[in-house]
């Protein structure tokens, strides 16, 4: 069985106005060896933001578990110095100015070269790790999940408002994450040595200062022997994220074992999945899809085609009943967006930042 791990971006709120609070560090001074592992709770660029990661899992209620853990010590230390932790995609308000960057190097660089980019980055994802057996076969499994990414960002949409306004997206972060030089869905690669060529040369370039602004929504993880699946905003709740967490452990074992068998690879030109990715950024699960054939379909008929993809993957692995029932239910009770708009329909940002600070530890 594959393993796996989740990284997941919080915000930092007042309770009362929602506006993003600089307090990442003071957060993070509460979250020490007593209660997590050091690397499990870690800076993000803006200082109202926080990010946490889990340990290698290879069950889907281990990796629940961990994620209900961290989510209740950063919420617990949140409380401690006065605000809140909201498992959003996008900031629903903004304060009166820029919150200041975590000064780190890294961090710095960036925002003395892309300033207002970085001064308006109160966006949050949640990232999938997986394991596969070397680079090589990650660059096979990267040109076969690829044509499911829209799909996965349709079902993760969670980031409707952005200046306590309705943005008309269901996944706002996406669309600010898409200004950086190199993001969206990836191409598809000939081999590693193309993967590796093609980094190198935008490096070379100087469109990024290393891989890791290689802001494509799946790519070579650097740090780990994994695969990383970036498309996805950060979700309400944990449940939500254990689902697509397992969708993506499946994806991978399913492109492995095509790999092996020799089977073609799905072809679909890159503009059609930039495409596929802009509609499914507005739609979310509302409306119509690019299937990974670059077909209009129902959101229903494109889950139904990805339940079957990833089927016998899932019920090797013992996540079948459990996967396919969260997915029934993400398309009865909508998305994080979807349930954004409610309240915001119903009671304004107040009952928004309810919703995104009250559900967030809830499995």
């Amino acid at each position: 069985m594959l393993t796996f791990g989740v990284e997941e971006e919080y915000l930092l709120v007042d309770p009362v106005t929602g506006r993003p609070l600089p307090r990442s560090e003071e957060v993070r001074a509460l979250t020490g060896p007593d209660t997590v592992e050091e690397p499990e709770v870690q800076a993000e660029l803006l200082q109202a933001q926080v990010e946490v990661a889990t340990p290698v899992c290879l069950a889907l209620a281990e990796l629940g578990g961990h994620l209900v853990r961290l989510r209740h010590t950063v919420g617990t230390a949140a409380e401690r110095v006065g605000c809140r932790v909201a498992a959003v995609g996008a900031a629903p308000v903004n304060g009166a100015g820029p919150v200041p960057v975590t000064p780190r190097p890294r961090y710095l660089a960036m925002q003395t070269n892309a300033g207002q980019l970085v001064d308006e980055q109160l966006i949050n994802g949640m990232h999938v790790h997986v394991g596969v057996p070397d680079r090589e076969v990650g660059v096979a499994v990267l040109n076969r999940i690829r044509v499911w990414l829209p799909t996965l960002l349709a079902m993760s949409a969670n980031s409707p408002l952005w200046h306590g306004r309705d943005t008309g997206f269901a996944s706002w972060r996406t669309l600010v994450f898409s200004r950086w030089p190199v993001s969206g869905p990836p191409p598809r690669f000939a081999d590693l040595d193309d993967y590796e060529s093609r980094t190198e040369a935008l490096i070379t370039a100087g469109a990024v200062s290393d891989s890791g602004q290689l802001y494509w929504h799946a790519r070579l993880s650097e740090r780990y022997p994994t695969i990383e699946v970036r498309c996805l905003d950060v979700q309400v709740r944990v449940d939500e994220a254990v689902m697509l967490a397992g969708i993506i452990r499946a994806l991978v074992a399913t492109a492995i074992r095509e790999h092996k068998d020799g089977e073609p690879v799905p072809e679909c030109p890159l503009e059609l999945l930039q495409a596929a990715t802009w509609r499914a950024a507005r739609e979310g699960l509302n409306g119509v899809l690019l299937d990974p054939a670059g077909q209009r379909r129902s959101c229903g008929d494109v889950l139904c085609q990805l339940a079957r993809h990833i089927g016998p993957a899932l019920e090797a692995s013992g996540d079948g009943l459990e996967v396919n029932s969260m997915m029934q239910r993400l398309l009865r009770r909508g998305t994080g967006a979807d349930r954004q708009h409610r309240a915001f329909t119903e009671g304004g940002i107040p009952a928004v930042i309810d919703l995104i600070t009250s559900e967030s530890v809830r499995t």
